[in-house]
């Protein structure tokens, strides 16, 4: 399957070093499977640091996941936005998943959840709200050994 990583720079080889902690899934290299979302992504890093828009494409072959320890949202639950508020409150969170798989908090689902922070929503009211919204997936490599799994395919200039 192809990952995309939105960006602005080439990024051959992933590194976590470059990675924020206060992201949906914590510290790691993170990739989708839908191309407009990390052309999106790609706008807002060039929005913060300048740049150009990227497209980083990489080959992921899903049937090495066998080997590595995996969490998987398959939806927004509680389980999903109990993980998410922590590592986006900066609540340190040990764990020793090589990837995490799950809905993204993009900007619509991340003012929902501003407004869950602020317990202005409870959580049944947070999570019926984030039904009704269209959600992406994130893929997202937590250390060295399964980085090594995406294969550069190409790069791509967004106009």
């Amino acid at each position: 399957m192809n990952l995309y990583h939105g960006s602005n720079i080439f990024i051959e080889i992933p590194n976590l070093k470059f990675s924020r902690k206060e992201l949906d899934f914590g510290i790691g290299f993170y990739t989708t499977t839908n191309y407009e979302q990390a052309v999106q992504f790609s706008e807002k890093v060039v929005e913060r640091k300048k740049g150009s828009k990227i497209v980083n494409i990489y080959d992921f072959n899903s049937e090495d996941l066998q080997k590595f320890k995996v969490l998987e949202f398959k939806e927004t639950d509680k389980k999903w936005l109990d993980f998410v508020s922590d590592n986006r409150n900066s609540v340190s969170l040990q764990n020793d998943y090589d990837i995490i798989i799950g809905p993204v908090a993009n900007d619509d689902v991340f003012r929902t959840l501003l407004l869950y922070f602020a317990k202005e929503l409870d959580v049944n009211e947070t999570l019926n709200r984030l039904k009704i919204k269209k959600l992406f997936n994130q893929y997202v490599f937590k250390n060295d050994s399964i980085l090594k799994l995406l294969n550069f395919v190409k790069a791509e200039f967004i106009a």
